[in-house]
C-alpha cells in the first residue's frame, strides 16, 4: 500500500485543486442520486399510493403543507418534471465528472511517463550495462498501461466509496437498525473475501513476472532471428512460446475466476439480504410502506457497490506489481544518475524525431571544450560490478591534442572499456583522467561530453531517412554541409544512389543497408558537427579495401585540427598514427609510433600483426 500512497500523492502533485474538484463533483452527484430516490415517495402519494400524504422525514410535513394548494391537474406533471429535471442535473454534472476524472488521469500518466522516461536518459552508461533493453519497453508499456489501469480503478474505487457513504447516510437515516444489519453484513463479507484480495496481489506479481519474461523472450528473438533460421531453431522457440503464453492464460484465468466467485457470492448474498430486509421490515419492524420503498430501492443499489468496491480492490493489488516495478526502476536510475544531466529536468528531455512522422524536432546545442593540450590518464583502473579481475590496471597514457592515438589489442583486452571510461561513460575504480590539466569531474563531464563525436563498432541508425539521421548531429546543418560529411565518410556515392537519396528510410537500425554503409553513415554524422575529439570504436571493421582507404585518406587530412582516438582491429589503418597504444588483459604493454613496434619483432604488436598477414596470405 506504500506504493499506492506514492502516486496518490504524485496524482494530488499533478493535478491539484482539479482533483478535489473531481472528489466533490462526485459527492454532489451521488447526492442527487439520493435526493432522487427519495423524490419518489412525493410521486407516489402524488397518485394516491399513500393515500395522500406521507410519513417519511423532511417530507412528512412539508408534503402535507404545500400538497393542498396545488391543484390536483399539476400535482403529477410536476413533480415528474421536477424529477426529470433533477436526473438530468445529476446526468450532465456526472458526464462533466466523468471528462473531468480522464483528464485527471491522462494528465498523471502523461507525467508519470515523462518521468520514467527521462529518468532512462538521466541514467549511467553502468546502469544499463546491468540491465535488459526489453526489461525498459516492459515498463514503458505494460506496466505503465497497468498503472494508468490501477490509477483509474483508484478513482473509480473513490467514487464508489463516496456512493456508498452517502447512500449508507439516508438509509440510516430513514432506519437505523436496517441500515446497520446491512452495513455489518457488508462487512462480514469483505472480511470473509479478504484473503481474495492477498491472491489477486499474488497473481498479480505473477502477472508481471510473466509479461517480462514475455518481453525479454520476444526482443531476444527478433534480434536473433537471422541465427535461429540459421540453426533451425523455430520449432523450439514456438514451443517455448506456446508454454508460456499457456501459463499467462492459465494466471489471468484463475484471477478472473477468483474474481467471478467472489462477485457470484455478493449476488446471492444481494437476493438474501434484500429477502431478509422484506421479511424483517414487514414482520418485526413495521416500517411503512414509503419507508421500505426507499429503503429497497437503496439497498439494491447499495449492494452491487459493495461488490464493486470489493472488485476493484482485488483488482487494484493486481496492479500493485506494476507500482512497485515503476517505482523500483525510476529508484535504480536514481541511484546510477548521470551527473553531466543533474540538471535536466522533464520539460528539457526531448525526443529527437516523431518515428511516426519523421518529423525533427529541437535537439540540444552543442558547446565543445577546446582541446589544448592533451588527456592525461593517471594510474586508472576500472573494475565492473560483480567481476573478479579488473578490466583496466594502473594505466598511465597522454594522448596529445590534435594527434592520432590508435589503441590495439587482442580481444577482450580492454579496448572498448578503455574508451568508455576515457568518454566519461564509466567512472574509474581508481586514478584519474585529466583533460588540459583539468580533473575530469562531475563539473566539468557535460562540457566534456559535447566535445567529442563517436563511432561504435556496432553503428546505430533510426528507422529514419538519412537526412533525419544525419540532423540528430547538427539539426541546422545545410545541404551542401551534409553531403559533404557523406563525402568524407565515402558514403555520398551509395547515398546518392538510393531511391530518394537523403530523404530515403533506411529501416529499422538501418536493417536496408549494409554494414559497411551504415559505418559510413554514422562516421558522416559524427564529424557533422566537427568535434574536438573524434573517438572510433573499430569503425572501419566492416568496410571492403576501398572504402576503408578511403576513411584512412579522410583521417590523415583531419590530423591536426582535431584529436583522434582509434580503437582497431585492422593495423592497416593505423600505420600513420602518431602513438599505438597495446593492451593486453587490461595494461598497457606496449606504446610507440607503427614503425618502432614492428621493430620491436618478439612485441605483442609484431605478434598481431603476424597474425593478420597470415590471415591475410591464406587461400
Amino acid at each position: 500500500m506504500t506504493h499506492l500512497r506514492l502516486y496518490m500523492t504524485k496524482l494530488y502533485g499533478v493535478n491539484g485543486g482539479a482533483l478535489f474538484l473531481n472528489i466533490g463533483c462526485m459527492i454532489i452527484v451521488s447526492l442527487l442520486e439520493s435526493v432522487g430516490i427519495y423524490m419518489l415517495v412525493p410521486m407516489l402519494a402524488a397518485i394516491g399510493v399513500f393515500g395522500g400524504h406521507s410519513e417519511m422525514p423532511f417530507l412528512s410535513d412539508g408534503f402535507d403543507y404545500f400538497l393542498p394548494h396545488i391543484p390536483k391537474s399539476w400535482l403529477l406533471p410536476g413533480m415528474l418534471l421536477l424529477f426529470v429535471a433533477l436526473l438530468t442535473g445529476q446526468a450532465l454534472l456526472q458526464r462533466y465528472q466523468s471528462i473531468l476524472s480522464s483528464r485527471i488521469q491522462q494528465r498523471f500518466m502523461r507525467s508519470l511517463r515523462i518521468d520514467v522516461y527521462t529518468s532512462f536518459m538521466k541514467a549511467q552508461w553502468a546502469f544499463y550495462l546491468r540491465q535488459r533493453k526489453s526489461d525498459f519497453s516492459h515498463v514503458m508499456t505494460t506496466e505503465l498501461a497497468r498503472v494508468s489501469q490501477g490509477t483509474n480503478l483508484l478513482l473509480q474505487l473513490v467514487t464508489a466509496v463516496m456512493f456508498t457513504l452517502i447512500q449508507i447516510a439516508l438509509a440510516f437515516w430513514l432506519s437505523p437498525s436496517l441500515t446497520g444489519l446491512v452495513f455489518v453484513s457488508g462487512l462480514v463479507l469483505f472480511v470473509v473475501f479478504r484473503r481474495s484480495i492477498r491472491n489477486a496481489k499474488q497473481l498479480g506479481d505473477r502477472t508481471t513476472e510473466l509479461s517480462q519474461v514475455y518481453f525479454a523472450g520476444i526482443t531476444d528473438h527478433m534480434n536473433g532471428m537471422k541465427d535461429i533460421k540459421s540453426n533451425l531453431l523455430e520449432a523450439a522457440n514456438i514451443r517455448w512460446f506456446r508454454s508460456l503464453t499457456q501459463r499467462m492464460e492459465d494466471n489471468t484465468t484463475q484471477f478472473v475466476r477468483q474474481n467471478a466467485t467472489t462477485q457470484f457470492f455478493h449476488r446471492i448474498a444481494a437476493a438474501i439480504f434484500v429477502v431478509s430486509v422484506l421479511f424483517v421490515s414487514l414482520q418485526w419492524l413495521h416500517v411503512t410502506p414509503e419507508k421500505l420503498i426507499v429503503l429497497i430501492l437503496i439497498f439494491s443499489r447499495l449492494w452491487p457497490r459493495f461488490a464493486l468496491i470489493q472488485a476493484s480492490l482485488e483488482y487494484i493489488m493486481s496492479m500493485v506489481s506494476a507500482f512497485e516495478s515503476v517505482t523500483k526502476v525510476q529508484r535504480e536510475c536514481e541511484a546510477f544518475s548521470d551527473p553531466s544531466l543533474i540538471g535536466l529536468t522533464s520539460s528539457e528531455t526531448h525526443v529527437p524525431f516523431d518515428l511516426s512522422e519523421h518529423q525533427l524536432a529541437s535537439v540540444s546545442v552543442r558547446q565543445p571544450l577546446s582541446l589544448h593540450n592533451g588527456i592525461e590518464c593517471t594510474r586508472l583502473d576500472y573494475c565492473y560490478e560483480g567481476a573478479v579481475e579488473p578490466a583496466l590496471r594502473q594505466i598511465n597514457l597522454f594522448i596529445p591534442a590534435r594527434g592520432m592515438t590508435a589503441i590495439v589489442g587482442k580481444s577482450g583486452a580492454g579496448k572498448s572499456t578503455m574508451v568508455d571510461v576515457l568518454m566519461g561513460f564509466l567512472r574509474p575504480t581508481s586514478g584519474q583522467i585529466q583533460i588540459d590539466g583539468h580533473v575530469l569531474d562531475d563539473e566539468l563531464l557535460p562540457l566534456w561530453r559535447q566535445s567529442f563525436g563517436y563511432v561504435s563498432q556496432d553503428p546505430f541508425l533510426f528507422h529514419a531517412t538519412v537526412r533525419e539521421n544525419l540532423k540528430l548531429a547538427d539539426k541546422d546543418a545545410t545541404e551542401q554541409q551534409l553531403w559533404e560529411a557523406l563525402h568524407f565518410a565515402a558514403a555520398d556515392h551509395f547515398v546518392s544512389r538510393l531511391p530518394e537519396g537523403l530523404d530515403t528510410v533506411i529501416g529499422d537500425r538501418g536493417i536496408r543497408l549494409s554494414g559497411g554503409e551504415r559505418q559510413r553513415l554514422v562516421l558522416a554524422r559524427a564529424i557533422l558537427h566537427h568535434p574536438p575529439v573524434l573517438i572510433l570504436d573499430e569503425a572501419t571493421s566492416a568496410l571492403d579495401g576501398e572504402h576503408e582507404a578511403a576513411i584512412q585518406a579522410a583521417l590523415e587530412r583531419m590530423k591536426g585540427q582535431m584529436t583522434l582516438i582509434v580503437i582497431a582491429h585492422r593495423l592497416s589503418t593505423i600505420r600513420h598514427a602518431d602513438q599505438i597504444v597495446v593492451l593486453d588483459q587490461g595494461e598497457i604493454i606496449q606504446q610507440g609510433n607503427y614503425r618502432q613496434l614492428v621493430e620491436e619483432e618478439r612485441g605483442a604488436f609484431s605478434q598481431l600483426l603476424s597474425y593478420q598477414s597470415t590471415v591475410s596470405a591464406a587461400p
